[in-house]
């Protein structure tokens, strides 16, 4: 059990769920907070696939048991993932206000023998729905309200330490967007060890005062889930561009840190309607002085029909990119990307 288990929140061993193995998948961002309080080890499948250097050697062996081709490349990332990491033998899947394929990919995981505990988001933001969903989901580890709260308040400092990175982003001036990517997507599970997370970031912090200020012609936000290819953010600087707001990344970082845990939650925007994600983009456009919005979206995902409406309600140019497996970003996409910063920077 590492140090933040150990000596920061006091977990009861005694209440754990299964002593012997504490390492739990997460489908999508859920409230880490209860299983941190259990003394359970949460891990982002999608960042592991993501990370690995067989990413898309992975998509193609799931494709070669039987998931179709049509098929968005995270959910057979996912499933892959769990091939080559026996050791994680449950996984929490957020089946309501993520991935409309996760349902069927639990079908799978559970006739393989995986646990699957299921963690809904209540489309309509109901907020007793929710509280009912997080005290389902501790009872499942055996924790308590006083436990997770205790919880709560210890990451609270990296939560504001995230926030204080995205501010040095965007305001300070000083941290390139794939940095800020990199460490807001990775808040979804801290890693899995939020003591060497926070250290990485102290780290971090610590060094930017020693950066010159960086100077881009044209300031992007960056909307719709993280990228499945590489290279795009240091494309962008190449060409003199950069990436001061990432939607969804920060909203996995729960920048509304400040509120009990249900409003937390409810107030994470990323599950719930497109219209809290406008809203939420449109603040950023005014605060960080926005020239134009990359919207980044999955082959295969529902979330590309939104698209309609984000280009209704949001009064500044947006390019969409559309990206299905991983891999480097290629010419026709780079195209695009000059031509559109070559427009806004005219």
């Amino acid at each position: 059990m590492n140090s933040f288990n150990q000596h920061k929140l006091g977990a009861a061993v005694s209440k754990q769920v299964d002593n012997s193995n504490k390492i739990i998948g997460i489908t999508s961002t859920i409230p880490v907070e209860i299983l941190f309080a259990g003394g359970f080890v949460p891990v982002d499948l999608n960042n592991i696939f993501i990370t690995s250097p067989q990413a898309g050697t992975w998509v193609d062996e799931a494709e070669e048991k039987g998931f179709p081709r049509t098929l968005c490349s995270w959910i057979k990332g996912i499933y892959s993932a769990l091939q080559y990491r026996p050791e994680i033998k449950t996984v929490i899947a957020v089946t309501q206000g993520d991935c409309s394929n996760t349902q069927a990919l639990t079908e799978i995981l559970d006739h393989q023998g995986i646990k699957i505990i299921h963690f809904n988001y209540p489309y309509d933001r109901n907020p007793d729905l929710l509280k009912k969903n997080l005290e389902a989901l501790m009872d499942s580890f055996r924790v308590s309200w006083p436990m997770v709260t205790r919880t709560q308040k210890r990451i609270k400092s990296i939560r504001e330490k995230l926030t204080l990175l995205d501010r040095e982003t965007w305001e300070g001036n000083k941290v390139h967007g794939w940095e800020n990517h990199l460490f807001l997507v990775n808040s979804s599970d801290f890693k899995g060890d939020p003591d060497c997370f926070e250290e990485e970031l102290d780290g971090f912090l610590s060094d930017l005062g020693r950066r010159p200020k960086i100077r881009e012609t044209v300031r992007l936000g960056f909307i719709g889930i993280p990228p499945i290819q590489s290279g795009l953010y240091e494309y962008i600087e190449d060409l003199g561009g950069r990436v001061v707001f990432n939607e969804v990344q920060r909203q996995f970082s729960l920048p509304h840190y400040n509120h009990p845990l249900l409003q937390q939650y409810l107030a994470y925007t990323y599950p719930y309607d497109i219209f809290g994600r406008i809203k939420d983009i449109q603040q950023a456009v005014a605060q960080r002085r926005l020239d134009g919005l990359i919207h980044y979206t999955q082959t295969f995902c529902f979330r590309q029909v939104q698209d309609f409406l984000i280009r209704k309600h949001l009064a500044l140019p947006v390019l969409t990119l559309e990206g299905d497996k991983p891999r480097p970003i290629d010419n026709r996409t780079k195209f695009r990307i000059e031509a559109f910063i070559d427009v806004l920077r005219k």
